[in-house]
């Protein structure tokens, strides 16, 4: 069976760092699965791995694309995993590591997306969850879908609980069910997925103090280099984080302390959704960020089943 390692999680939470430390010790190489970090020009604002880091470690899929390309994550699904198949044809166990769970979806589990959508059964659905509460709509997923309701961490990842539902109502078969065939289609990989876990307001100053980095590295130039180039549109196509408030500040609209505010909470918010992204994946481990020790346990483990 193929093997890879995954180093996911929220924004701000240290994954590069990890992955790097993962990848020196398993002598092997990266494929970045950070949507935003596949576009050049713009690695600031993503805080795509440095030169140095990326001299350290090779990384596969950083800056390859222009931003005005796109990249949809079933086209990423195929080349993410012919380069892991590659890596390791030549002996190598690939790093996975990114906070796009959609893309770490893809890779590990091929794209799934059910077989039918219809919007005005989402709509229903939604405006259900708001009547009637999260609770409500998780009760009736595990009255028709025990075993993906067992998946599922919260109530609160309503994106989840709404497709399962909505592929029910449609089909008149569980979400599950679907799945299970798609996977048995699919070549098998098992990936060991790890996640730094911080406090709350500890990852929430962390983020604090990376914006301010982020701006103090350059990235409102960064921003004005790519309106200049042409690609304004595509920063608001992207709905890269930040990169309108840089944008709004070089109109005018904004100061620059105003565009930094409004970033970091942005910032706060989209690691607020990530974390319930992640926590409904119960293959995910969780090590204790500010545990050193754990974490270096957890590098030799991984190191020492290589070489076993």
């Amino acid at each position: 069976m193929n093997r890879a390692i995954a180093v996911v999680g929220p924004t701000g939470s240290g994954k590069t760092g990890l992955a790097i430390r993962l990848a020196k010790a398993l002598n092997t190489e990266i494929i970045s699965a950070d949507s935003m970090q596949f576009y050049r020009g713009m690695e600031i604002g993503t805080a795509a791995p440095t030169p140095e880091e990326q001299a350290a470690v090779p990384h596969h899929f950083v800056g390859f694309l222009r931003p005005d390309e796109t990249m949809a994550a079933g086209h990423y699904e195929r080349l993410a995993r012919a380069k892991a198949t590659e890596l390791l044809a030549r002996g190598r166990i690939p790093v996975v590591v990114g906070g796009s769970g959609l893309y770490i979806s893809a890779f590990i589990d091929g794209l799934f997306d059910g077989p039918a959508r219809a919007q005005s059964v989402r709509d229903r659905l939604r405006a259900q969850a708001v009547a009637e509460g999260n609770a409500a709509l998780m009760a009736r997923l595990r009255a028709v879908d025990p075993q993906y309701a067992d998946q599922l961490t919260s109530e609160n990842d309503l994106v989840r609980i709404i497709r399962a539902l909505e592929v029910f109502e449609i089909t008149g078969r569980p979400f599950s069910e679907w799945h299970r065939e798609h996977q048995a289609a699919l070549t098998p990989w098992q990936v060991d997925q790890v996640a730094l876990l911080w406090d709350r307001d500890l990852l929430y100053e962390r983020i604090n103090r990376r914006v301010d980095a982020m701006i103090a590295a350059g990235w409102r130039e960064e921003t004005a280099r790519l309106i200049e180039a042409g690609y304004e549109k595509d920063l608001y196509r992207l709905k890269a984080l930040g990169y309108q408030e840089m944008a709004a500040c070089l109109r005018g609209d904004c100061t620059l302390t105003e565009a930094a505010e409004m970033t970091k909470q942005h910032h706060r918010r989209y690691a607020k959704r990530q974390m319930t992204w992640f926590r409904g994946d119960k293959r995910i481990q969780w090590l204790s960020a500010t545990d050193e020790p754990a974490i270096a346990t957890w590098i030799d483990d991984m190191a020492g089943q290589r070489k076993g």
